[in-house]
Parts: structure tokens; sequence; C-alpha cells
């Protein structure tokens, strides 16, 4: 007999002589002559509860062994129900034990604390929260891949060893297959990663935007949407050190059109979860944050402002709010900054461009007054920075002198400035970081909250 998924069962318009359930006790409540349990399958938020009665082979003996955490497959009757709350129920005609759970189960009715909850991230996807956090993610990448696709987007797999380093940060996890102990040096006493696996340096990627370029001036127009690493030693709510980018590049694009997809994308995918996850969402709503569906809809409903770095460092400096981080111009945006700028000046997403070249990687695009880079950050409320992206540079010489003065080895990104000096086109993308839009969607606070087994300083 083929399984139902409870999802469906309780979407049912009629009663169905035989169903199969198979799922984990959530609860169990007994009387005399007839226990309830309460079955979730993961496929909803929702259980579906099943009425064992004395008559269901095993109540006596075998049965009783059930507890919260067990697996159980379940054939009955599904009926509508006479209890609160739940239109349907399965009246059970046979119950079969799958796995048990033993009385040290750690998810036991009661309210768990997210801290406890993450020293047990094999375990936490049963709790409401995060089944509903981990669906929600599930929906999104789909949102996000279906929001590309129709609109002509090609899906590029880049690389996850790399030899670039794109952001210019140094925060790389290194590569090697060297003996750690004993590894093989030059001359001059360092170690010589010439003979290393790739014969160089290499690094886990921190961004597909570089290989992303190529294939846009090629294909017109891609996106990247996979797992990115940074070796920064932070602990914060924000920060963990693998997560997922999505990363859209397009050929005879400026800065203005790419702050328009970055816009249209947000609400886009922001409007599918809406619509394709009201019970999960509704559960955020009631529990993690109650101001989340009125600044959800406040999103939708709104343009994005937009405002140059300039007019943001003037709105800061004008507040007459004591920052942790000194405002000043040509110093990098905090988040106590993005986050004043958004939930307390205009109270709504915003678009910050046009920032100081000396802040920014070496591939963005020198604008006419030659102390700003054609940049953009989207900031939300809550959140801070969501996107990041830029018009790229498509002039070779002044792509050239950028590397210089970044010091950028040409001949290692001699391949890059190719696509310069074949055929150039204006060109821009943006990086946008899934987890973030996860954590700005579901109203969870923790970064840690939103990657099903984070990566964080000190933590595998």
């Amino acid at each position: 007999m083929k399984r139902s998924e409870i999802i469906d069962l309780l979407k049912s318009e009629s009663e169905q002589d035989e169903v199969l359930i198979q799922g984990w006790v959530r609860t169990r409540r007994d009387s005399k002559a007839f226990f309830f349990m309460e079955i979730n399958d993961g496929s909803s938020l929702k259980n579906l509860q099943a009425v064992v009665g004395e008559d269901v082979k095993g109540f006596q003996d075998d049965l009783k062994e059930i507890s919260t955490g067990a697996s159980v497959s379940i054939k009955g009757r599904l009926v509508a129900s006479q209890g609160k709350g739940q239109d349907w129920e399965i009246q059970a005609t046979e119950v079969d034990i799958i796995g048990l759970a033993d009385d040290t189960f750690p998810l036991q009715k009661k309210r768990h604390s997210l801290e406890f909850l993450r020293e047990i991230s094999h375990l936490r996807p049963r709790t409401n929260l995060f089944g509903a956090v981990f669906r929600v993610r599930s929906r999104l990448s789909y949102a996000i891949h279906r929001f590309f696709q129709e609109r002509n987007f090609f899906y590029v797999h880049t690389p996850i060893i790399t030899a670039s380093d794109c952001e210019g940060a140094g925060d790389l996890f290194r590569v090697t297959t060297l003996d750690v102990h004993e590894p093989p040096r030059s001359e001059d006493g360092l170690v010589d990663f010439a003979q290393d696996f790739f014969s160089q340096s290499t690094y886990l990627t921190v961004s597909g935007q570089l290989e992303g370029e190529a294939f846009a001036t090629s294909l017109g127009k891609i996106y990247t949407f996979g797992p990115t690493f940074r070796a920064e030693n932070s602990n914060t709510s924000r920060h963990a050190n693998e997560f997922w980018m999505v990363e859209p590049e397009m050929a005879f694009c400026d800065l203005q059109s790419d702050m328009d997809l970055a816009e249209e994308f947000v609400k886009t995918v922001i409007q599918s979860i809406m619509q394709e996850c009201e019970d999960d969402l509704n559960l955020f709503f009631q529990f993690v944050d109650k101001g989340l569906e009125d600044r959800l809809n406040f999103v939708l409903s709104r343009p994005f402002q937009r405002i140059t770095y300039t007019e943001a460092v003037e709105i800061l400096l004008s507040s007459g709010r004591d920052f942790e981080y000194p405002v000043e111009w040509g110093a990098n945006l905090q988040s106590e900054h993005e986050r004043f700028l958004t939930e307390e000046h205009f109270k709504c997403p915003l678009t910050v461009y046009d920032y100081p070249k000396d802040i920014k990687p070496f591939y963005m695009r020198l604008n006419d007054d030659e102390k700003t880079v054609a940049a953009m950050d989207v900031l939300v409320p809550g959140i801070g920075e969501i996107v990041g992206g830029s018009q790229r540079e498509e002039r070779l010489g002044v792509l050239t002198e950028n590397m210089k003065k970044h010091g950028i080895d040409e001949i290692d990104y001699a391949w890059y400035a190719d696509l310069r000096r074949y055929g150039t086109v204006p060109h821009s993308g943006f990086g946008l970081g899934f987890e973030r839009l996860l954590m700005f969607v579901t109203g969870v606070s923790n970064i840690r909250d939103v990657i099903p087994f984070a990566r964080t300083p000190g933590s595998v």
C-alpha cells in the first residue's frame, strides 16, 4: 500500500476508507480503552492525530512501548475529527513500530532554548520551529531558481576550489594535500606550494563572481547558486564560515539595471514564499517575530529607497546618534549604521550606491569623479546588508591600473583581463547571501538557526 503524506491528507475533501501514514510520534495521550498519537512526517507543520483502540493488535503489550520520538507506521480510516483545531484524524486499524525512542530522547513536549537545540542539530529539524525553517529554506531555493529560469538566465556551476581571492580580503580556507607536519620548503624556507596537488596555493571559494563574468560575457545572463567559504573569525549572529550565495551576472547591463534586478528579485521570492508557505510563515508570525508579517508586506508594497553612499553618510552624521563605530566618509558602513538607516530613518529596504573606491574590490567600475565606484548594497530592516553588487570595470586600461593598485598579480588574472581584451561590454552583477535572505523571510535572528549544520569558529 502506498504511503500518504500528512500534508495531502490534511487537505482531503472527503473521508477515505484506508490510508497509510508513516512518521514520528510528537505526543501520546492514554485512556483506558484507546490512546491518541500526534504523528508528523515532516511534510507539514501540522500533525495528524491517530486514534488507537483496544481492538488494534498489540494494544495491550507492544504498543505500550511507543513514546515521543518513536517512528511508526499506521493504517486506518481517515475520518472527520471530533476534536478542536483539526479537520481529520485516523482511526487506526493497524499500528507497526518502526523504531522506538527511549526516555533519553531530548525533544519532549516542552519549550527548548535555541542554544540547547544548536547542540543537537541532528535532531532539531523534528521541532516545529526548525521543521518550518528548513521547509521554507527548500521552497526559497526553488523560488530563486524559478526566478532566474523564467527570465532566461543560465545556471552555471563555478569552482569551489580556486586560486582566486575575489574579494581581496584574504580570509580564505586553504586546500592542500601537503604534509602539515613536514611540508616541502623552497630555498627561502617558505612552504613550497609548487609541490602541492594543484602546483600552487588553492583555497575554498569566497565567490563565483569572476568565473561567472566569463560566462556572462559569453551567454549573456547567468547565475550561480552554491556554497562559499570565509575564514573569518567572527562570532556574530550574522556570520558563518560556510554559507550559500546567489550571484547573477549580466552582459550589457549598467548599475541602474543591476539595482532594478536586485529589487525585483528580493520582492519576487518573498512573494513566492508568502504564497507557498502559509502555515510555516504563520508560526514565525506568531512565535518568532510578531512584526514580521507587516514588514514583509511593507517590502512588497513599496519601491526600495535609493541613496548614494555620500547621502547615507550625511544622514548618519546629522542623526545625533552616538554610534559605536564612528561615521566618516571613506569608511565602511557598519551593521549599526545600516540598521539605523533601514529601521529608524527610512523604515524600509534601502539601496545605497556609489561607494568610495578605496573600500571596494579591484573589479568595480570607476565612476567619472574618480573617487567612487559603481557599487551598490541592498539593506533590509533587521538584517542589514542582504545584497552587494556592482557594475564591473569593462575598460582594460582602467582594470589593469586597478589591479596594480590592489597588488593583484596580472599573470594569475590574465584570463580575467582577456574578457576585456576580446569584445568587452558593460556588465554587472550582485551577490545575495541566501541565509541572510532566509533570516529576513522567517524573522529568525541568528544565522546558525537557518543553516542545517552551521560552520562557525571553533565548531564543526
